[in-house]
């Protein structure tokens, strides 16, 4: 995406007028159009305004993706009592079929054992708590798909 459409997309997001914004920004409502079509674009002083307005950080509103941002406002607003109630293994097998087969063809308490020593090992070495240690090997999990999606 652009800047343009990303400037668009978080307006729309906090459901504002290019009117409204070329007021709280002391700009013509052209001046926001051009902006949002990719004919001109903002300052950085105009720009940190944007971000402002929008409720993201510079960073955020240059690289806005509509998408991204709604799945982390759902992460956020989801409470732990909640997410402990979905099957996520279910959930996610409708996406990706394997997660509702491989239990009846992969012997997981081979897989399970070395796991759990990884996990022991992150516990006592860093300290972490037993979440904290799922998340890290979670993390270096996906990590390593990145990785080896790149390398394809």
């Amino acid at each position: 995406m652009n800047l343009g459409t990303n400037l668009f997309n978080a307006r729309k997001k906090r459901g504002l007028s290019q009117e409204e914004v070329a007021e709280r920004l002391g700009v013509s409502r052209q001046t926001i159009s051009k902006w949002e079509t990719d004919e001109t674009l903002p300052d950085i002083c105009q720009s940190k305004k944007l971000a402002n307005l929008y409720g993201l950080s510079l960073d955020e509103l240059i690289a806005f993706d509509m998408e991204v941002k709604e799945i982390q406002e759902i992460i956020d607003r989801t409470s732990d009592s909640v997410s402990e109630k979905i099957n996520w293994t279910e959930a996610w097998g409708k996406k990706y079929p394997v997660l509702a087969t491989y239990q009846s063809k992969v012997t997981t308490s081979v897989y399970a054992t070395g796991l759990n020593r990884m996990l022991e090992d992150l516990e006592s070495t860093y300290g972490y708590s037993e979440l904290d240690a799922f998340l890290v090997l979670k993390d270096i999990l996906a990590s390593i798909w990145k990785l080896r999606k790149g390398q394809k």
